[in-house]
This record gives structure tokens, sequence and C-alpha cells, in this order.
């Protein structure tokens, strides 16, 4: 026996060790092309996969399935290709062996057709996270990222007429529109304040400066001291003012709230406000007076600063920035240093995204699975223990982006740090749909409390109902993420997330006024075949229809939020209805909730709502404007294959935010998202705002939603240089060029005003940003390109930056020859944008051109 178990044992072994060798000698390199848009004449794309076996075995011709993220539902081109496919939830979908498949050998490949149901534009659109799981064992082999191989034919991948990949001629032609701006004419405050003066004097700094405050502006002091010990390497002194003279005065009057003061001549630096808040952004405008290059350095011994006066104050009291990290998380130490530059640009809004389909981000004690399953994605699993993956997050739990959360702790120490700065958290709890991640942590909370024989408190927090049948799919595939509104658990669930929330601040000592419960993208048949409607409709007759459930769920919502001395925020679709005008359906304002102080972020300014903001703010609702085309900062900076980013909404360049016209949008934005000009009977039937709607327009706010986002490099891209246009809009009084009813006038003043700010972006700001709070990673403007007379002219969007280039076909470097003039064709010439800090952009490049000027 003891024989036989030793044969056993040993063949068990041997089995074993062969499944380890199959999983660690399989490796499979994957490249997706895009080939064709409106295949067939269709709204549809088709592309090619492309997989290699690169590893030591062989891919068998059974017994695994093959995972992968892709944001579009797809098809095989034919029924003879080797995969079957399967969309499963989301964006996740599965390949397993067809009856084709004959194996795939090491240094063998295959191509997979497929046809997406959508357009495609760039690398953001490919299928991504792939990994391998055998039938057998449940073993995991995860592959390296995608690689992407541009479209052959540019043509063929056009969406519509006139529908062009921007080009480096384009970029250039666009450049030309900038003017030079002397460096004395820039003011060296930015945002750009309601009245600057340069008054000749200069006063210089050095780590023996005092700084002197007056009664309740201690915190703001020394947060200035803390910022300015940065810059000399020395402890910053501060007190009380007394009768000795500080080089730096913090004083009180009567100005309005965020007003402020500053003078600075050779005497001193004297800041005046009437509130913390003032005083804390005239300090922000005197951090943007130091010169960009002291940032560089934590050993300045004097830093010179030009004599201004200065006064100022916001155009809008909301400046607000919202951030997703729910679609893929960023850790904490990332948030305070993006509060450090909010504040110094003068946003006073985090609008917190911390929950969507994909994650739970936020720490609820009394319910701890939200974060146990909600903060967690990695392969699928029988037990509910985690969330699937999603946009490419891969097969292991705990490892970001895909997984992660903020504890209670680490959520306050955010409040305490946004809050010294001035900056005001709004939390996002979002409901009733994108609820994904809160309604499988309540069914994993459901399904093991059901075990133990409670029922009772098993169904106490239960957000869908065990026998609905409705059947729907979201806009983003998910056909289970829409909480149950019909059912009192849910209400019990809100009001115990609520309470919680209400706790955190309240022990971080920080303002909460609202929390945003989301709104947006129910989709159809949600609740239709739910028992809890069928008997909710039984007990209130004023329930009828599933539609008749959007103002009840809001209703409550809002009374529950009244009595906590909160008011509601959400996306527009709170404060809007369907109906159906001419056979088409249409949101109009619902009269529901207006006039009670309902905040809502309209984000929806496409076809057919160009005017929706402005109709909601006429109908009594607080409106802060986030438009998708002009502030959606996840769109693409333009159309470019190699440009991440999605665009959906439109592209994003520098100017679209810093061009918007908050009172009157429509006067210079008049395109829609493929860049066509809207109809004569668009613009003229538009609703225009009026002055009750104007006092309704709360402010303007950025949106960076993180679905294509992988790291906290790839958010600075995104987000910056794009934030300062947005901060400029929001702080700075409205320019003479969006007043101006000369159209021509109004041209020249813009394009002046455009100028002034790319120089001081690309002399001054960015260079600050290289170093500010641990340097950013923001976009560097790629070179704009023309061939004329057998040269090449260059030239970039932001002036301060450096244009090198080559003429073999290698990377440029900072080594590579400066661009001066016009560079003889010859070879292949390659261009590349470099900052202050010698970091490169993205690569421009000509044709290959033969010695004598012929490709």
């Amino acid at each position: 026996m003891k024989f036989l178990y030793t044969i056993l044992f040993s063949l068990f072994g041997t089995i074993a060790f062969a499944q380890i060798q199959k999983v660690q000698d399989l490796d499979l390199a994957i490249t997706w092309q895009p080939l064709e848009n409106n295949y067939l004449k269709d709204e549809q794309g088709l592309s090619v996969l492309v997989i290699k076996n690169v590893g030591k075995t062989t891919l068998p011709k059974e017994g695994w399935k093959l995972y992968f993220n892709f944001i579009r539902v797809i098809s095989p081109k034919t029924t003879s290709q080797a995969f079957d496919v399967a969309h499963l939830n989301g964006d996740l979908s599965c390949f397993t062996p067809g009856k084709n498949f004959k194996g795939l050998k090491p240094g063998e490949s295959l191509k997979y057709e497929m046809l997406a149901n959508a357009w495609m534009v760039n690398t953001s659109d490919s299928p991504q996270g792939f990994y391998l799981v055998w039938d057998s064992t449940n073993e995991i082999v995860p592959f390296k990222p995608v690689g992407f191989i541009a479209p052959p034919d540019q043509k063929k991948f056009y969406r519509v007429g006139g529908d062009k990949e921007t080009t480096p001629e384009m970029i250039f032609q666009a450049n030309q529109s900038i003017a030079e701006v002397s460096e004395n004419k820039l003011a060296k405050v930015f945002p750009t304040p309601i009245s600057y003066q340069e008054n000749a004097k200069s006063l210089a700094l050095s780590a023996k400066l005092t700084i002197g405050y007056e009664a309740g502006f201690e915190n703001e002091a020394n947060l200035l001291a803390t910022d300015l010990a940065k810059l000399f390497g020395k402890k910053i002194g501060t007190s009380k003012l007394s009768n000795a003279k500080p080089t730096i005065s913090l004083l009180k009057d009567g100005s309005a709230h965020e007003a402020y003061s500053l003078s600075v001549n050779e005497n001193g630096i004297v800041i005046k406000a009437g509130s913390n808040a003032g005083i804390f952004y005239g300090i922000q405008s005197l951090k943007t007076l130091i010169d960009p290059a002291a940032f560089a350095s934590n050993k300045n011994k004097t830093i010179v600063l030009t004599g201004v006066e200065v006064t100022d104050s916001p155009r809008f009291g909301y400046r607000g920035f919202m951030l997703d990290v729910a679609r893929n998380f960023q850790p904490k130490a990332q948030i305070l240093k993006l509060l450090d530059v909010f504040a110094l640009y003068k946003i006073n809004t985090l609008h917190f995204h911390l929950n969507d389909d994909e994650g739970w981000r936020l720490e609820i004690p009394a319910l701890p699975e939200l974060t146990l399953v909600g903060a967690k994605r990695a392969h699928l699993d029988a037990k509910g223990s985690h969330l699937q993956p999603a946009y490419g997050s891969g097969p292991y739990a705990d490892q970001l982006p895909g997984s992660g959360y903020y504890s209670k702790e680490d959520f306050k120490e955010i409040l305490r740090y946004a809050t010294a700065r001035h900056i005001r958290v709004i939390p996002e709890i979002e409901t009733p749909g994108h609820a994904r991640a809160a309604i499988k942590a309540m069914d994993k909370r459901y399904q093991d409390l059901l075990k133990k024989g409670n029922k009772t408190a098993a169904e106490q927090y239960l957000l869908h109902h065990p026998e609905d049948q409705s059947v729907y799919r979201s806009v983003q595939k998910w056909n289970d993420n829409v909480m149950d509104v019909a059912m009192p658990s849910v209400y019990r669930f809100l009001e115990t997330v609520t309470d919680e929330i209400i706790t955190m601040y309240r022990e971080a000592n920080a303002p909460l006024e609202t929390i945003h419960f989301g709104g947006d993208e129910v989709p159809k048949g949600v609740w239709e075949k739910s028992p809890a409607f069928n008997a909710l409709k039984q007990q209130d007759k004023s329930i009828q229809t599933t539609t008749d459930l959007w103002d009840y769920y809001f209703g409550k919502v809002n009374t529950m939020l009244k009595k906590k001395g909160l008011y509601l925020s959400g996306w527009e679709e709170v404060g809007l209805k369907k109906a159906v005008e001419n056979g088409k359906s249409k949101w109009l304002v619902n009269d529901q909730f207006s006039n009670q102080n309902v905040h809502v972020n309209v984000w929806n300014n496409l076809l057919g709502n160009e005017d929706l903001a402005y109709r909601l703010a006429n109908g009594n609702y607080k409106v802060i404007i986030s438009f998708v085309s002009t502030f959606y900062f996840d769109m693409a900076y333009f159309k470019k294959f190699q440009e991440p980013g999605f665009y959906w909404g439109g592209f994003t360049e520098l100017d679209k935010p810093f061009s918007f016209i908050p009172y009157n949008y429509l006067k210079n934005q008049q395109k829609n998202y493929l860049g066509r000009q809207l109809s004569e009977k668009v613009l003229n039937e538009a609703e225009k705002l009026t002055a009750t709607g104007k006092s309704n327009i709360v402010g303007l706010q950025g949106q960076l939603w993180s679905e294509t986002i992988k790291n906290k490099d790839h958010l600075e891209y995104l987000l910056l240089p794009r934030l300062l246009a947005l901060a400029e809009r929001a702080w700075a009084k409205s320019p003479d060029w969006a007043e101006e009813t000369n159209e021509s006038l109004a041209k020249q003043q813009y394009e002046q005003s455009l100028s002034s700010f790319y120089h001081n972006l690309g002399k001054r700001e960015l260079k600050r940003l290289d170093h500010y709070a641990g340097g950013f990673n923001y976009r560097i403007p790629t070179p704009g390109l023309k061939v004329e007379n057998g040269k090449v002219a260059a030239n970039v969007q932001l002036p301060g930056f450096s244009i090198r280039y080559t003429v073999d076909g290698s990377v440029p470097t900072m080594k590579s020859p400066r661009y001066t003039q016009p560079v003889n064709m010859a070879g292949q010439l390659i261009f590349r944008t470099f900052n202050h800090a010698g970091r490169g952009s993205e690569l421009s490049k000509t044709d290959k051109i033969n010695n004598d000027g012929t490709k």
C-alpha cells in the first residue's frame, strides 16, 4: 500500500509540475489594429487581433478561456474564425476555442477579425487586459499589455465626410495665429485678476523674511510659511501682528468673500481680505508672482518680486473639478497633490466621484462589504467576493488601479487637507444607476447573512430584488447596475451611508452642505418586472409606471437630505423628465424639484440638448455648467490614433475651455461633437438665458472620468494644462472679446487674449508646474510642421518651449539640434517639443525625403 501511495504521489506530482510548467511556459503577444469604420456601410468598426505564441508551450485546441476587456460588444467577422466570443457583462468578454481552432504552437500566430458595434478612433478603443484561465485548474496566465498598430488606410478609418486625423500641417496652421507677446505685457498673477498694475518697485525676499497676521489668519500664515520654506530650505517665522513690521502682512478688511488685495513694494507685502478664503487666494496670487524658476530649488538665496498692486475677486463662487476614482483608483497621496494644484489656481470645489459600477472607494464602517467586495476587481469567482475585471485591470485583486479605497482615516485626512486650502469636497454617491459595485457588495452581505439564518438582517440593505426579471442594458453594457428604488431597503442603505459620511465630515471639521446622488444614465427596462415595483403600485396610486419612480426616488432622497440640513446635488437628469414631442423623445424641465435649491451638473450639450443648461437654469435649478464638449478632460486633445482619451463628446484642445462664454456659449461654440457647424435652426431656436436663469448659473466644473487612466502620469497628462483654462474662465472676469458685438473686433481681441494665455502658460505657469508639489506630467504639445519650398518649418503652441529635430529618423533628445529656422528636407525629419525641464512631447514627422527632394 505504501508503494501504491508513493506511485500515486509521484504521478500527481508529475501532473502538477507539468501543469505549472504549462502555465509558466505559455505566453501570448497580442496586437490590435483597426481597419475600417462604417464597415458594410453601417456604423460599426472592423479591426483585427494578431495573437502570437511567444512562449515555450503550445496553446491547446481546448481547455481554456481567454478573457479581456473591450468597451464595445463584438462579433466575429466570419463564423469560420478560430475563437468563439461571448460578451459577459460590462466591458468583459471572453474567447473560447472554436471548432476550427487546432492549437497554436510556439512561434505561430493567428488573426482574429472582429466587428465592433461602434466607430473606433484611437488607442483608447483597444481591447485590453488579456488573461487566460485553464478550465481544469482555474489557474490564471496573464499577458503583457496589447500593442497598437495604426490603421493602414486613414480614409477607411474616417467616420463621416471631412473627418480627418489631425496632421502636423493642421497644428502648424493653428499655431500661426499665436501672436508674440512681450514679457512686460504679461500679468504675473494667474488666473487673471480684475486689476493688475506694476508699480516700478521691487522686493527681494530671503529666508529671513517674517509673516505677520491678524487674528484668525493663522492657518493661512502657516501654509504660506510652509510653501516659502520649500523655496529657501529654512523655516519661516510667523506671528500675530505687533509693533514689529513683518515682511508679509495678512490684514483684515471689509472685502467680499474670496476677494482680496495684494500690494508688493520695496517696503514689503500686504495682503488684505475680509475672509480667510480671500487671504488664501491673495497668497496664491503671491505665489504665482514668484519667478517660476525659483520652484526648481529649495536653496534660493533671494527671490526678487516685481512690485504690483492687485485687487481681485472671482467671477463664480463655484469653481469645481470632478475626479472619478471609481473606474480606476488614485491613491491618497495623489489626491493631496491634486488639491495643491487646485488650490494654487483657485479651484474651490472637489466633486469626488467615489463609486460606480466598477468600484466603491470609501470605507463605510457600518457596511464593510462596500470596500471588502466593492473596492476589489479580480477574475470572476462563484462566491461574489469581488468585482469583475474592468478597463484592463487584470485578474488579480489588490492591484492598482483596479482595486483600492480610502479608509475612514484616509478620507478625513483628505477632508482636512482640502478644508485648510479652502476647497470643499462634495462626495458623490452615484445612484440609482451606475451602482453595480454597491449592489454586488450588498448581495454578498445578503448571502452571508442568509447562510447564518438571519433573513431580516440579510434584507436590511439589499439593493435589488432577487426575483426581479427586468431586462436592461446600460450605456456601459451592464445588465445589473441599477438599484431597485421601489425597495425600502434602498433608502435604509442611503441613509446609513449618508449618516456615516456626515460623521466623517464632522470628525474632520470639514464643511458639508450637500451630497451628490448622481442620477444619470438609468437605462430603459429597469424595474418593469420587479416584485417590489408591483407591490408599490398597489400601495401608492401615484406610482403607475416606472417613469413615476423617478420623482418618487429623488423626492425621498431630497426629503432625507433636507432633514439633515443638506441640499440635493445630482447630474442633470435629476431636474428632467422625458416626454414625446412630434414623435421624438425629448428632455423637459421637471417642475417637481425646481426652486428647491437643487444643484445639477449639466454635462449634455450634444445634439438636441445644446440649450439644456439654460433651460434648467431658467426653470429655477441651480446649474453648474459641466459640458462634455468643453470640460470633460478625459476627451482626447485632438483626433490622432496615438492621442489617448475618449472622443464621443468631441475633442477638447486647450483653447476649447478657454474660449467658453458661460452666459452665451453658442456665440462661439457652434460645432457639434463631429466638428460640424450647428444649423441655423438649432442656433435660432435654442432657449436664451433669462435674468433669472443667469442668477442660477452657480459656476463651472471640469470633469475627469477615469476609464482610460492607468496611473498618475496619465491623469496629469489629461488634466494639465486644460485645468488652467478652466481656472481662468471660472475666476477671471468676462473678457472683452466675450462681450464685444463686432465680430471682427471680437475675433481680434480673442486671438490676442489667447496668445497672452499661451505665453503665460509656456513661459510661467507650466515652468512652475515642472516642480510645484513634486512636479506634474502635463501634456507637452507636439510641434506643427509645414513643408514649403523644399524646407520644413516648425512651430509650437506654447511660447517658451523649444523644438529639436533629427534627420535620420531617430527620436530627438535635448542633445539634438534646436530648431531655429526652416530645415532642408533630407532623410526622415522628426521634430519634438521640449519643456524647460527637458521632458519631450510626442513626435511630429515628415514623410521620408530623398536627397533629391522626392518622396
